[in-house]
C-alpha cells in the first residue's frame, strides 16, 4: 500500500481543513475511495491508485486554496472541488450542454456557487454538469434542464430563484406545474386552489425550505412574491419581472409548452425542468418538453442543460439504478 502525505504548519489551517471530528476527511475519504487520515500536523491518504493519490494531493491543495480564499471548508465545497478535479470523461461517455461554454478553471467553476439573501448557506455545484446549469441560470432568460431524478435540476432551480428574488432582482417567483392526475380527480381534493396544487408542487416546497427559514417562506407567500398557479391557470396572462419554474415539463402536451413559452414578457426568467424518461402523458400524446428541445435547439438565447447519472448527488444507490437503466 502506497502513502502520500501532506504536512501543514499552520494548525488553525489544519482544523479547518479537517472539520469537526475529522468529518470533512471522511468526505475525502468517501470520494476518493481511500482511508484519509491525519497525524499530528501530517494528512495522508493509504491508496494503490497513483491516481487516487494525485487526486488527494490536487484536492487539499484546492481546499486550502479557496480556505485562505475566504471560503469556509464545508463538505459542499469539498466535493464540488472534487467534481472540478475529476476528468469530464470519467465514469461515462462525454456529453454536450447546448450553448454552454466549459468551465476554465475551479474558480471559473466556484463562481457558480448561490449565495441566497437570508438563506442557510451556500450553495455548490457538485458536478460539471450542475456547474454549467448555474451558468446558464446566470446567462439566459429560458433555460431547460433535462435529468433523472437527483440531478438537482428542480433543487438549483429553485436555489437560483430565491436569490433573484430575496435580491429583490425579480418582483415575484411564479411556481407552475402540470396536473397529471393518478386516480385521484385534482377537484375532489379539498380547500382553494393553492391547497389543491400545493401537493402536486411538494418537490418545489421541499427544496425551498432546505433553502429558507419556514417564517421567510411563509411572509413571501402572504405578500404573492410567491405564487402557485396550476399550468392551465397560465393562459392569458403577460409574465414580466418575475421568474418562472415550470416543474415535471416532461407530463406537458405540445400546446401547453407553446402556451407556457409564449407567457414570457420583459425581464422574466423561465426555468423548464423535467425528466424524459418518466412521462406520464397517454400514450397517444407527445411531450411538450421533448418537442420543445426538438426545435428549440437552435436559437442562442436558449440555454439547454443536460444533466446525467454523474449529476446525481441522492446517493451512490440512486446513481447507480439511474447508470443501469441508461445502460440497458
Amino acid at each position: 500500500m502506497n502513502v502520500d502525505s501532506i504536512v501543514l504548519d499552520d494548525m488553525e489551517l489544519l482544523s479547518e481543513l479537517c472539520g469537526a471530528n475529522d468529518y470533512n476527511l471522511d468526505i475525502i475519504s468517501d470520494l476518493l475511495g481511500a482511508r484519509v487520515h491525519c497525524m499530528g500536523n501530517e494528512l495522508s491518504i493509504s491508496a494503490d491508485s497513483e491516481e487516487k493519490r494525485q487526486m488527494f494531493v490536487d484536492l487539499v491543495q484546492a481546499t486550502i486554496h479557496s480556505i485562505e480564499g475566504g471560503l469556509p471548508a464545508t463538505p459542499d465545497l469539498i466535493i464540488a472541488l472534487h467534481a472540478e478535479l475529476t476528468p469530464l470523461g470519467s465514469g461515462c461517455a462525454s456529453r454536450e450542454h447546448d450553448s454552454a461554454a466549459p468551465m476554465s478553471t475551479s474558480d471559473d467553476f466556484l463562481d457558480t456557487c448561490i449565495q441566497i439573501p437570508g438563506g442557510y448557506a451556500k450553495i455548490y455545484p457538485r458536478s460539471r454538469g450542475q456547474a454549467l446549469y448555474l451558468k446558464g441560470l446566470a446567462t439566459h432568460d429560458l433555460i431547460i434542464s433535462v435529468g433523472p431524478a437527483g440531478t438537482g435540476k428542480t433543487f438549483l432551480a429553485m436555489a437560483w430563484a430565491l436569490k433573484e428574488l430575496m435580491a429583490k432582482t425579480r418582483r415575484k417567483l411564479i411556481l407552475t406545474r402540470p396536473i397529471v392526475e393518478a386516480g385521484e380527480n385534482l377537484g375532489f381534493l379539498p380547500g382553494d386552489l393553492v391547497q389543491k396544487i400545493n401537493p402536486y408542487l411538494r418537490p418545489l416546497y421541499d427544496a425551498m425550505e432546505v433553502l429558507l427559514p419556514f417564517d421567510t417562506i411563509s411572509r413571501l407567500e402572504e405578500t404573492r412574491a410567491i405564487e402557485v398557479a396550476p399550468l392551465a391557470y397560465m393562459r392569458g396572462r403577460n409574465l414580466s419581472n418575475c421568474i418562472v419554474i415550470l416543474d415535471e415539463a416532461q407530463n406537458t402536451t405540445k400546446e401547453q409548452m407553446k402556451m407556457f413559452l409564449t407567457r414570457l414578457g420583459e425581464n422574466t426568467k423561465a426555468i423548464v425542468t423535467g425528466d424524459i424518461t418518466q412521462i406520464d402523458l397517454p400514450r397517444k400524446s407527445e411531450s411538450g418538453l421533448v418537442h420543445a428541445i426538438q426545435i428549440l435547439s437552435g436559437i442562442e438565447d436558449i440555454f439547454i442543460s443536460h444533466l446525467d447519472a454523474r449529476d446525481v448527488v441522492r446517493s451512490q444507490l440512486v446513481k447507480n439504478i439511474i447508470e443501469a437503466y441508461e445502460n440497458e
